[in-house]
């Protein structure tokens, strides 16, 4: 974390998932040299990648926050690493395509770590019947998951203070929220296409660990 570059891409990353033209973009260095310091990220354990669902050819790139809050680095890279973290969302959106797994996962889960202090909804770009599995999954963490599976159209004029997308599709398809919300992005991949109770599983333990350190109340 020492080099400059490299801290800047972390801190690009602390916001959430990028690909490497995004990076270029955001750092105004050549892709050569982010992909170098990445690569250094990336042998050091801070960062892991994943190719994207949407286009095989990209790839999302993610910080381990909670490596780094490990670290001194922690707390500068993300206010949520200190001890102290000051919340300040409290209306969150999650969006995945179909709003059967990986966002009403996180849903129940954020409920469940805000005490019901945050209002939380999840919607989906093709919605379909709520998996089986995701409601086990979230309820070895004490959350319960009851949800009707809702399209994005419907919340889409709603304001919230953060609308966060789970998967690399649905991300190209966001419409515009009224109050222009802060957009985050997670890159999962989807939990029902691998198959298997374990898959929602790990899907569950990866979203407790990212909700942990998102800029909103949080009880446990």
């Amino acid at each position: 974390m020492a080099d400059p570059l490299r801290w800047r891409l972390a801190c690009e990353l602390a916001a959430g998932d990028r690909r490497v033209r995004e990076l270029v973009s955001a750092v105004g260095e050549p892709q050569n040299l982010v992909s170098y310091h990445l690569k250094q990220l990336r042998d050091a354990g801070l960062v892991t990648a994943r190719r994207s669902n949407f286009d095989g050819r990209d790839t999302y790139y993610h910080l381990d926050l909670a490596r780094c809050a490990e670290a001194w680095a922690g707390a500068a890279l993300h206010p949520a690493a200190t001890a102290t973290p000051t919340p300040s969302a409290t209306k969150v959106l999650f969006v995945c395509t179909g709003n059967s797994g990986r966002s009403p996962m996180a849903e129940a889960l954020l409920r469940h770590r805000s005490g019901n202090r945050v209002a939380v909804a999840s919607a989906g770009s093709h919605p379909k019947a709520l998996h089986p599995d995701a409601v086990r999954a979230v309820a070895e963490y004490g959350a319960a998951l009851a949800h009707e599976p809702t399209h994005l159209d419907v919340v889409r004029r709603g304001r919230f203070d953060l609308v966060i997308s789970l998967c690399d599709r649905v991300r190209e398809v966001l419409p515009s929220f009224p109050g222009r919300p802060r957009l985050i992005h997670w890159s999962l991949a989807d939990p029902a296409a691998e198959g298997g109770f374990d898959a929602f599983r790990r899907t569950a333990a990866e979203l407790d660990g990212r909700i942990r350190f998102l800029p909103v109340p949080l009880e446990v």
